[in-house]
């Protein structure tokens, strides 16, 4: 596969708002050992990249400075002692940065064959949610069935598969959103019941279900509190982002006497080897599931590369239901 040396690239000229994010050229990233080089087809659109354009999520070290966590295309070139890719192979990975580009950088580890049937669009709006959802819903959630699962924002990216994977595995789900239409997608993919946010106090819904056995929270602030009362004895909070802020006030009390786990994570400053045990899991419990269709992404809208900033306008104003995306090639 021949390449260029230059690539179109989108990147953060200054740390703002939307309007922040340009065109520009850049040099074609080579692999180093066990690495791929992508041609990108689509980027996803993640929450990160506008806290990394916001100046509030800075890359790894080692990282492309360019926005996109989250990419689908085909293998152009493969670095010392990659085995399992070859050049053309189809794929949707996982990146340190970089994937608002027409080529991207990643462990080859990270990268998972693009599920057959599955189009590069859909592919690409796959592994930014689907490893934060299997981490922090399964690894350190340990959902199990017959459990009442609460997810906030359920029509998110990361809410509509949450809904999708806790459903599949026999969850009662319930879901938070901001709006009728929204939360009729939440209950279309499988949730019990859904809460629109601005008419229904989602402690007292909990409650009159016995309370939530496990939470998934990406909102914080004023949520983090009420999310301890939501939750029944035992129950656990998993916090993966913070929409309303990350500091407030608890009283802690409760956690003692009503047994309460309170943990979180963020994917980006993991491990290359734990994101590689990720990402077999998804391979062994995820991937089938998306084979047959049983799951899949939900997709919401389509941006070409150089219009990132009408996707990230879209995404902050909370416009979306599901997965926005970048035409890269």
């Amino acid at each position: 596969m021949q390449r260029p040396t230059q690539m179109t690239v989108v990147e953060i000229s200054q740390y703002g708002g939307p309007e922040v994010l340009k065109p520009a050229t850049a040099p074609v990233p080579e692999p180093g050992p066990g690495q791929i080089l992508i041609r990108v087809a689509y980027a996803g659109v993640n929450r990160p990249d506008a806290l990394q354009r916001a100046g509030n999520y800075a890359p790894p070290a080692d990282a492309s400075p360019l926005p996109g966590l989250e990419a689908s295309g085909h293998v152009a070139a493969i670095g010392e002692g990659v085995t399992r890719w070859a050049v053309g192979d189809a794929v949707t990975a996982l990146l340190p940065g970089g994937g608002y580009a027409e080529y991207a950088v990643t462990d080859a580890a990270h990268a998972l064959p693009v599920p057959e049937g599955m189009s590069m669009d859909r592919a690409a709006a796959l592994c930014e949610t689907a490893f934060t959802v299997w981490t922090n819903v399964f690894m350190r959630g340990g959902l199990q069935a017959g459990e009442r699962f609460l997810v906030h924002g359920g029509s998110s990216g990361i809410g509509t598969m949450a809904i999708q994977l806790a459903t599949l595995h026999g969850a009662r789900v319930f879901a938070t959103a901001g709006s009728a239409e929204k939360c009729e997608a939440c209950l279309g993919l499988g949730a019990e019941r859904a809460l629109n946010y601005r008419d229904v106090d989602f402690v007292e819904a909990m409650k009159a279900e016995g309370g939530a056995d496990l939470i998934l929270d990406m909102v914080g602030g004023s949520y983090i509190p009420r999310n301890l009362d939501a939750l029944a004895n035992d129950g656990r909070l998993v916090q993966i982002a913070f929409l309303q802020g990350s500091t407030v006030e608890l009283n802690m009390t409760q956690v003692m006497t009503r047994r309460l786990t309170i943990t979180g994570s963020t994917l980006r400053p993991q491990s290359s080897v734990a994101k590689a045990a990720i990402a077999r899991a998804l391979e062994d419990k995820v991937w089938p599931h998306l084979v047959s269709g049983r799951i899949g992404p939900v997709m919401d809208s389509e941006f070409a590369l150089t219009d990132a900033s009408k996707a990230h306008a879209r995404m902050e104003g909370s416009l979306h239901i599901g997965k926005v995306v970048l035409k890269v090639s």
